[in-house]
């Protein structure tokens, strides 16, 4: 992704000497850390309906088209003249294309932040959802306080932890958070991993399922209910261009990509396989609920722990790249003629503080990330992952797509809207019944 005149949206201006390309170790880590989130934790929910199989050959599918459609949007990116992606929708459809990116990247990316927040507040301060409680950690140690209650600790969080490092102007300046944030996203499956071998070891695991079983509770079109949960884990598309424009070489983001995806495929497959084998058919749709158990010994308990604390830290950590984005992105819809955010310190700053205020005051609000959850992975997500670079490549406004990515990019749209429409179709009727 070369750069090209005025290309750097993210960075500074190079008035103090210049400002060094971003890394492709750095970028791999961001990247890493933008596809790794909230879905994390619903992918052994996501087994449980489909079956070990099917799921973890669609963990593989859409990894797969998510490069591909990353690769579709940057070669339209680099061939046009702009930096963002509402930049190349504009430049295909008009101001109409740039305002539908833009809304879903706001409405994905907010959505995002409102559900790493619920997340938080459920590891450190618990939950009571429909009379069911579940203690937080802070809650089990030190028991309930009104200075771990689930206002005051996201309150904390959100001073301490945040809002230093949503401050940064770079994103590249986040590439430490997040190599720390992956890093517990590995201790994260890795804990699961040693849970599930000792369950195995003991005899406490049942047989899994290797395909779907349909019966009175599962049915055909239920299983399409998983589709859109596998791809909001796999949705990143929003953070290309940001990431991408502070590296010297376009083929280095096409490297720092793939080997993001690698890995986070790779994290993807444990957590989903040895997640569900240490539950089996009790797994949660939340897997973190499962965890909130009395194991009847000291180092299970411990492990338990472990496995909450590490995954609440890793969205904490998540958070400041997407809201990154998502900074950019209202910037670019709300002054489109102001100068680079990066350089008005006014107006940079109030955004940041509307942003962190209006995502706590929804975290406190929204009793469950699901009603977020299965509506953002069905609607905005799949737009943003697959249905606008599939779009884009259809339009071919330079004339560079090949049949072949044509072929690839009706089959990512037909795909995508197919089982699009049919979850959301199922998960309204559900809620009706």
């Amino acid at each position: 992704m070369s750069p090209v005149a005025g290309a750097r949206v993210p960075l500074l201006p190079d008035s103090e000497g210049g400002v060094p390309p971003a890394t492709v170790s750095g970028a791999v880590f961001n990247v890493a850390n933008s596809i790794i989130g909230a879905g994390i934790m619903s992918l052994p929910a996501t087994l449980k309906v489909l079956g070990v199989i099917p799921a973890l050959v669609l963990i593989l599918v859409i990894a797969f088209l998510a490069e591909l459609s990353v690769d579709f949007l940057m070669r339209f990116t680099r061939a046009g003249h702009t930096t963002t992606y509402a930049g190349v929708m504009r430049e295909a459809f008009g101001p109409v294309g740039a305002l539908a990116a833009q809304i879903a990247v706001g409405f994905t990316n907010m959505g995002c932040l409102i559900m790493y927040l619920i997340i938080a507040a459920d590891v450190f301060s618990g939950s009571n959802r429909q009379g069911e409680v579940h203690l937080g950690v802070l809650q089990q140690w030190f028991g309930v306080h009104w200075w771990n209650s689930r206002e005051f600790a996201l309150l904390v969080i959100l001073l301490l932890v945040l809002l230093p490092l949503v401050l940064y102007r770079r994103v590249e300046s986040l590439k430490f958070s997040s190599a720390i944030s992956t890093f517990l996203a590995v201790a994260f499956v890795t804990t699961c991993t040693v849970l599930a071998i000792i369950a195995i070891v003991e005899g406490r695991t049942q047989s899994p399922k290797l395909i779907p079983r349909l019966d009175e509770h599962t049915t055909f079109f239920d299983l399409f209910t998983a589709v859109p949960v596998i791809v909001t884990a796999y949705t990143f598309h929003f953070n290309v261009h940001p990431i991408g424009f502070e590296l010297a070489n376009a083929s280095d983001m096409t490297t720092a990509v793939r080997l993001a995806l690698l890995l986070c495929a790779a994290i993807y497959f444990f957590i989903g396989l040895f997640g569900y084998l240490l539950f089996g058919d009790s797994t949660q749709s939340d897997i973190l609920v499962n965890f909130d158990q009395n194991t009847g010994s000291a180092i299970g308990s411990l492990l338990n722990v472990l496995v909450r604390l590490s995954y609440g830290l890793h969205v904490i950590l998540t958070f400041p790249v997407l809201n990154f984005s998502l900074r950019t992105n209202i910037d670019e819809f709300f002054f489109p003629k102001k100068p680079l955010l990066a350089t008005d310190s006014k107006r940079f700053v109030s955004l940041t503080v509307v942003l962190l205020v209006l995502s706590y005051l929804a975290a406190v609000v929204v009793p469950d990330i699901w009603y977020i959850f299965q509506f953002v992975g069905s609607t905005s997500t799949v737009c943003l992952s697959f249905v606008f670079p599939g779009a884009i490549v259809l339009r071919d406004l330079y004339g560079i797509a090949t049949r072949r990515d044509k072929i690839i990019a009706l089959f990512m749209v037909i795909l995508a809207a197919i089982t699009s429409v049919i979850a959301i179709s199922t998960n309204i009727y559900k809620a009706f019944q």
